[in-house]
């Protein structure tokens, strides 16, 4: 009997590295009762794969390097930006087709690979059991189409050329060939918009709706330089029916000393009828059964300082800091793997003669945020505890890159649900889409059309929720635009992606000196990361590796097991990277 099995080019790489020397893997073996062909015979078959792919979803923003294999998506996108750095892998040169050391540049490529198997299990089965109706049929392949279309927007604007994998694949696939970005953005396009056709206006949380598929259209319009197009995208999401919050909501709201913006980033508040604002939000919740909740969201871990640590000196030279007490449960076990820069905690607030300290921009706030002068010696045993931190007892100035920064306490704190856990950012929602983000994609579509008094107007609507003092069309560029999603979307934007996707669109344009010839010499992430992330700059140093980054690490490598275990094809290796000399033409269209 012959097995059929349903691999992707992730389970590729896997099978083929896991048995160099026998043939074990390729021993026929009995039909599982869980294969495609028992599973997917009615209706509810096919919805459990689209919960699978819900799931999905929160390996975005879940999860640990300390603990799991698979660092966060999300902090990866971050720690290499310019908002923040990798402490423990500075050097970007460490990045090869063969190693990614902590951060998992490597593993997410055939992570979202694996994610994009699920949709094609779907779509290519779509009609293997009759159907009630077209309603029924089209609604849950339309969300397979959203989901492979979100998945493939992160990897051609992480990776750029890739293979597009249009089916299910069946038995063992060694011929794939690499896709140009311009050819996966037209097909993702086309399958979103059929995605928008038929998904529900509303759903329960979690479940992709109209708004979800016309915000990530918008995003997908403005990769393909469709402006026109993403205006009227995200227009349809603006009208309804989702609304800015402007009042105080959900958990914290009787609580005076806090305020919005506290009560829209508390993840107990993502999914509540209360909030309006939300498009799609992962669904991660402590009281679900263990296999349907994550190891917990780990921000407290990923982005805070590690202010704890025996290298916080006191006065004598001794340890001020312990690992216990009311800042830890305040702030957590940081780790500070997603270092935050010095533009982000400050330089970026600075407008119109306000700057850090007397911003009236609540995401901002002084109650929002914990800075350095509210780090105080917790050791007991100090002579200094209580007092606040001195950085110049610090035995090595680069202490103060790990140890003592300032936080954006109202995105990270998410305490522990369950009382004995390491106190790191348990379970909990997190925002995918946002209505503020709409707003903010609206607007960059009207600059690169050159109506900067719409955009001002978009950007000001986010602002003036905020606090913030108001923008002008004058005021309005690029790297504004940016300033403002750092602003409003930290932490949850694809940072690096959206990026990417900025740099592509000005080298298509020949703009700022840009050009698609020489992408991998000179584009706008590079220039950008070099100008407001000082780390390469001062060229910082930590566990042997001195931060350094080249124009080339605009794009992350693929890994070179997925190249070389594809032995009857070609996969391109990106630009800079070993193995990019037997590159071959992408292929222009996709059947």
């Amino acid at each position: 009997m012959k097995r059929l099995i349903n691999i992707s080019l992730a389970m590729v790489v896997l099978l083929l590295t896991q048995s160099s020397c026998d043939k074990d893997w390729l021993k026929p073996e009995p039909l599982s009762f869980f294969s495609p062909e028992n599973v997917f015979t009615d209706k509810a078959g096919f919805e459990s794969l689209l919960i699978t792919m819900r799931k999905d979803l929160k390996t975005e923003n879940t999860g640990t390097a300390s603990t799991s294999t698979i660092m966060p998506n999300l902090t990866m996108e971050f720690a290499a930006s310019d908002l923040a750095s990798p402490w423990s892998q500075l050097d970007f040169y460490n990045l090869t087709p063969n190693t990614d050391m902590y951060y998992r540049y490597l593993s997410m490529f055939t992570v979202i690979y694996s994610s994009v198997k699920n949709a094609n299990v779907l779509i290519s089965r779509i009609d293997d059991i009759e159907w009630k109706s077209e309603l029924e049929r089209n609604a849950i392949l339309a969300e397979a189409y959203w989901h492979r279309a979100y998945w493939y927007y992160r990897l051609v604007n992480s990776y750029g050329d890739v293979p597009f994998i249009n089916e299910e694949i069946q038995g063992a696939k060694l011929d794939f060939r690499t896709h140009s970005r311009w050819a996966i953005l037209s097909k993702i396009q086309s399958d979103t918009e059929y995605a928008a056709e038929w998904l529900p206006v509303a759903a329960k949380p979690g479940v992709i709706t109209k708004g979800a598929a016309h915000h990530l259209l918008a995003k997908i319009y403005l990769a393909n330089l469709e402006f026109d197009k993403a205006i009227e995208a995200a227009t349809k999401v603006i009208n309804g029916p989702y609304a800015l919050m402007n009042q105080r909501f959900g958990l914290d709201a009787d609580k005076a000393y806090r305020n919005l913006i506290w009560d829209l980033h508390r993840s107990k508040n993502f999914s509540i009828a209360q909030n309006t604002e939300t498009i799609l939000a992962s669904i991660d919740r402590y009281e679900a059964p263990p296999g349907a909740r994550s190891e917990g969201l780990y921000t407290m871990r990923m982005y805070n300082c590690q202010y704890f640590q025996p290298q916080v000196l006191d006065s004598q030279g001794k340890p001020g800091m312990v690992r216990s007490g009311p800042m830890l449960d305040s702030l957590g076990i940081g780790n500070a793997n997603v270092r935050l820069t010095g533009y982000y905690q400050y330089d970026i607030w600075a407008y119109k003669g306000q700057t850090w300290k007397n911003t009236t921009d609540l995401r901002r706030s002084d109650i929002n945020w914990v800075d350095k002068h509210e780090l105080r010696y917790n050791n007991p045993a100090s002579v200094d505890y209580g007092k606040v931190i001195n950085t110049a007892f610090l035995a090595n100035p680069i202490d103060t890159f790990k140890h003592v920064y300032a936080m954006p306490h109202y995105i990270m704190y998410n305490p522990m649900d369950d009382p004995l856990a390491r106190t790191v950012g348990g379970n909990g929602d997190w925002y995918i889409f946002r209505l503020a983000e709409t707003y903010l994609l609206r607007a960059e579509a009207y600059y690169w059309k050159n109506q900067h008094a719409l955009a001002a107007a978009d950007i000001n609507k986010v602002r003036e929720r905020a606090k913030a003092l108001p923008t002008s069309a004058g005021e309005v560029t690029i790297d504004f635009i940016m300033n403002e999603r750092a602003r409003e979307l930290f932490a949850e934007e694809p940072r690096h992606s959206e990026l990417v996707r900025v740099s592509y669109i000005m080298a298509k344009s020949n703009l700022g000196g840009y050009n698609l010839a020489s992408f991998s010499e000179k584009n706008f992430f590079y220039d950008r990361v070099m100008r407001y992330n000082n780390t390469y700059e001062k060229k910082v140093q930590l566990l042997g590796n001195t931060a350094n980054m080249a124009p080339f690490h605009v794009l992350w490598p693929i890994p070179s097991l997925v190249i070389t275990a594809n032995t009857k094809g070609v996969i391109n290796q990106n630009a800079g990277y070993d193995g990019a000399e037997r590159n071959v033409e992408p292929l222009m269209t996709i059947e």
